[in-house]
Formats: C-alpha cells, structure tokens, sequence
C-alpha cells in the first residue's frame, strides 16, 4: 500500500508539474500575439508602453512613499520621501503628457545608442580582443541606429518604443513557450522511462 501511495504522489506532482508547463507555454503564446499586435500598431504599442510605465512610476512612489513612513525613525526617511515623491511627480508627467514623454525618453535612448556605439567602436579598434569582429559591428550597429533614431525625431517617438516594448514581449513569449513546451517533453520522458518500474511487484515492508 506504501508503494502504490507513493506511485500515486508522484503521478500527482507529474500532472501538476506538467499543468504547469503548460500554463508557462500559453503565457509565452499570449506574450507572442501581443508582440506581433504591438509591432504592427507600433503607435498604440508606443502609447500603451508609455502609460504603463507611468503606472508603474505612480504606484512604486506611492508604496516607498509608505515605506518611508512607516520607517520615519530611520536616518533614511528624507532620501525615502525624495525618491518617491519624484517618482510619482514623473508617473503624473508621463500619464498626463504621454507624448511628450516618448518624445523625451526616445531622445534618450538615441542618445544611449550614439554613446553605446561609438565607445564600441573605440573600444575594439584599441583593444583588438578576441571579439574584435563582434564587437565592432555592435558598435556600429549602435551607432547606425542612434543616428536613425535621432534623425527622424520626435516623429521616429511615435514607433521606436513601441517597437522595441514589442520585440521584448515576442521574444520574451518565444522563451516562454520554448520552457513550456520543452519541459513537458522532459516530464513526458521521465515519466515514459520509471512506468516500468511501476510494474514491478512491491515488496511488502
């Protein structure tokens, strides 16, 4: 009886691990369909990503705003207020004028990506490393797609964040959907070489 009740747990947790999986791969397929949706609406993507982060800003400053004050005996209570009041300050901004704030933040990542490709660029030309050759097409790809960016502003805002908010679902979504799948396959084999052993008589304790 001892054997057949742990035979029984561990279908229990086969089945629950491989639900699981399941539930883990129909994420990942969720995330795939609002990333292809977001890159073919790239405004929307650009408009949602925006609100979404200015959320995230206004609820993160209220909750460090009552962290602080319930740790208000702390010599860290000021720095506390500070971060979260300019938090939600920028969560209001961005939620008021979502526009703008694309607008601001696109410029910003133009900027990232001209700094990002010329230190690359410099960087493997005195260098010379072993990844002398992948690093110099990073650096120039950083810095072909700062120029890019910056050069179509403010009207290359309207797609660039959306863009790559888009591309960081899809891909996060086939990451999703590939551990979803392959660990179901891996219970299914595990599963598939011990039900032989269940066959086997048990041995009375």
């Amino acid at each position: 009886m001892a054997g057949h009740t742990r035979d029984g747990t561990r279908e229990d947790q086969t089945r629950k691990l491989s639900r699981d999986f399941g539930w883990l791969a129909a994420l990942g397929v969720i995330l795939v369909i609002a990333g292809l949706v977001g890159l073919v609406y790239t405004a929307v993507a650009t408009l949602t990503t925006m609100l979404l982060f200015g959320w995230l800003l206004l609820v993160g400053g209220a909750v460090g705003l009552l962290h602080a004050v319930q740790a208000r005996g702390s010599n860290f209570f000021w720095l506390g207020v500070v971060v979260a009041a300019l938090n939600i300050a920028a969560g209001v901004v961005i939620l008021s004028e979502p526009e703008a704030a694309a607008e601001a933040l696109t410029m910003f990542a133009a900027l990232l990506f001209l700094t990002g490709g010329v230190f690359r660029l410099v960087g493997s030309l005195v260098v010379r490393g072993p990844q002398f050759g992948w690093t110099l097409v990073q650096g120039a790809f950083g810095l072909l797609l700062g120029v890019l960016v910056l050069g179509s502003w403010p009207s290359s805002s309207k797609y660039v964040i959306g863009t790559f908010f888009s591309l960081a679902l899809l891909f996060d979504g086939l990451g999703l959907v590939a551990t979803g799948f392959g660990g179901r396959r891996v219970i299914g084999m595990v599963s598939e070489a011990s039900a032989p052993d269940a066959t086997k008589p048990v041995q009375p304790e």
